[in-house]
């Protein structure tokens, strides 16, 4: 036989073979022959060749699999079915004893493939361990247990020292400090998150954990070489997939549902470095895909979401080396692109391309306030459809919207000193909902806050309002309204070198301006063309407005061309 066997025609082929091979006693048979559970496991039990049941068959060879002093060239590469260990998989039974023994049993041999067959699976905590493949088959559920003292706190994953640790340890499945590591398979992961759910404030959840205390799904913490493909991840008590200072991660394929209790994150990524995440669907009730700490060398693709809050939220840390192309995003009432930077935070090269939002608030948020970095993030290819938010229709989200939420923009938002640098807007065409009002226009102090994106208030622009930014390019931004809107299109507030390209606005009669510039330098705005009319195109604010310059285009719906306020000085803005 040849030295190289694929592990899925092992899996095929050891099913059959733990029934028919004979009896090996020095891998843990019985004396008649009938298998232990390691024996079992190892496909050398529950066979006897006078009794009828065949002629022992050799075991196929996997190639050079070697542990110290083994001889078994199967070492490394066997198949654990959780039954052999005393799983009922009835529904009822609990069956953590018997999933855990698998897999330590799995761990002792040098790893292989741990077997979920059909069945429900009652399960409380289980750690998973190096070089052990969970295999989850398409009627296997795991169910996460009633028992809220069935789960334990991965003691190993401290509480401190990095972004959002604090946010608890508990996992259904977890493992620490492992190393090739798979949870596949076309079966699912039943959290039960309802039962983490509190029917009345102040009361315990019936499950009897509550807060930091209910489990993640699935729970990592520094493993290296990390995948998780293919499976149902239903209803989760918490985050649905939590890895935390961990390397060399593929997540593919996977069905995410969890929009049953708050906090209900799709994943939730902290200082994790070489991430690539693809064709996923997940549609939950909390962050879709956070990424906190330093996340760097990531790449999302090809995958759906949504959500009551976020998509891809990153907060503190050094995000770095990120894309996040060709995703569709539906029914998200919490602005799906949002960057939350702070004191020592660094946010840095990330492209978002080829993404549709439908039903969304936002729907891109970016802040700084304190001594951080934002530069170089560039969106293209973004078409959005901006609603007025609405309760999920599955699960009622019990803090109500906030006005910025139900009047949002696009935002771009330093504080104070700090300024955002290199950010550009290509291929981006945003339909709003309007019903902004000549009040919510005339804001000018607006609140020098970088935190949540609704925290400013109503921003007073409809489309994209931007301040304390050094390098803007505008190319190809098409901004429209479903109803009369009285807040100006674009505002460019303490905004230096900006090159805003074929932006197409819509407006209204009753409008101060489409576009209102205040303190900011050297701005070009080539092509623009006015889509409705208003009274003013260009309104300009303040007595550091200097090099403002406009090229072209079509301001024919403009009754006025310019105006100059509050200190402005009268300067030619047109070539």
């Amino acid at each position: 036989m040849s030295n190289t066997f694929s592990r899925r025609g092992w899996l095929a082929l050891a099913a059959g073979a733990t029934a028919g091979l004979a009896a090996d006693p020095a891998n843990g048979a019985t004396a008649n022959g009938a298998g232990s559970p390691a024996a079992l496991a190892a496909g050398h039990g529950g066979g006897d060749a006078a009794a009828g049941h065949g002629t022992a068959a050799p075991a196929p060879d996997l190639g050079p699999i070697r542990g110290a002093g083994a001889s078994d060239n199967a070492l490394g590469a066997r198949l654990y079915n959780i039954r052999d260990f005393g799983a009922k998989g009835d529904g009822t039974s609990l069956d953590t004893k018997a999933l855990q023994a698998a897999i330590d049993a799995c761990t002792r041999d040098l790893g292989g493939t741990v077997l979920v067959p059909a069945g429900r699976f009652v399960i409380g905590t289980v750690e998973l361990k190096s070089n052990v493949t969970l295999h989850l088959a398409a009627q296997a559920t795991l169910v996460g247990s009633a028992d809220g003292t069935q789960y334990r706190a991965a003691e190993a994953i401290p509480l401190s020292g990095d972004t959002t640790l604090n946010d608890g340890n508990v996992g259904l499945i977890f493992a620490v400090g492992a190393d090739n590591i798979t949870i596949e398979g076309k079966g699912t992961i039943d959290g039960q998150g309802a039962q983490f759910r509190s029917p009345a404030r102040g009361l315990p959840s019936p499950a009897g954990r509550t807060g930091n205390d209910r489990p993640y799904h699935l729970l990592f913490h520094k493993c290296n070489n990390l995948t998780v493909r293919d499976i149902y991840l239903y209803k989760c008590a918490y985050h649905s997939i939590r890895v935390i200072q961990s390397e060399h991660i593929k997540m593919g394929g996977l069905r995410i549902y969890s929009k049953v209790i708050h906090n209900n994150d799709g994943f939730h990524f902290i200082s994790c470095r070489y991430v690539h995440l693809s064709n996923c669907d997940v549609q939950c009730q909390d962050d879709a895909c956070a990424l906190f700490g330093s996340c760097q060398y990531i790449t999302v693709t090809n995958c759906s979401f949504s959500t009551r809050w976020s998509v891809f939220r990153f907060g503190g840390g050094e995000a770095r080396n990120i894309t996040v192309s060709n995703c569709l995003i539906y029914e998200a009432y919490g602005c799906p692109i949002k960057m939350r930077g702070g004191q020592g935070s660094r946010f840095e090269d990330i492209r978002f391309s080829d993404i549709v939002m439908r039903d969304v608030t936002g729907p891109i948020s970016i802040g700084l306030q304190g001594e951080g970095v934002v530069r170089n993030i560039s969106f293209s290819g973004i078409h959005a459809t901006v609603v007025k938010p609405v309760q999920l229709r599955e699960a009622e989200f019990t803090s109500g919207y906030r006005p910025g939420e139900v009047f949002s923009c696009m935002v771009l938002n330093g504080v104070g000193e700090a300024y955002l640098e290199n950010i550009s807007f290509e291929d981006v065409h945003v339909h709003y909902p309007g019903g902004g009002t000549e009040e919510q226009a005339a804001v000018r102090a607006v609140p020098a806050i970088a935190r949540e994106y609704f925290e400013i208030g109503v921003p007073p622009a409809y489309g994209l309002y931007v301040r304390n930014v050094k390098g803007l390019t505008l190319s190809n931004i098409r901004l429209t309204v479903d109803n009369p809107e009285l807040r100006p299109a674009l505002i460019m507030d303490h905004v230096t070198d900006a090159a805003v390209n074929g932006l197409s606005a819509q407006g209204d009669e009753n409008v101060e301006s489409l576009i209102r510039i205040i303190d900011s330098s050297d701005v070009l705005l080539t092509a623009t063309r006015v889509l409705s009319k208003v009274p003013v195109f260009l309104r300009l604010e303040g007595p550091a407005c200097a090099n403002i310059k406009v090229d072209g285009g079509d301001q024919t719906k403009a009754t006025k061309l310019t105006a100059f306020e509050a200190g402005a000085l009268v300067q030619p803005v047109q070539q």
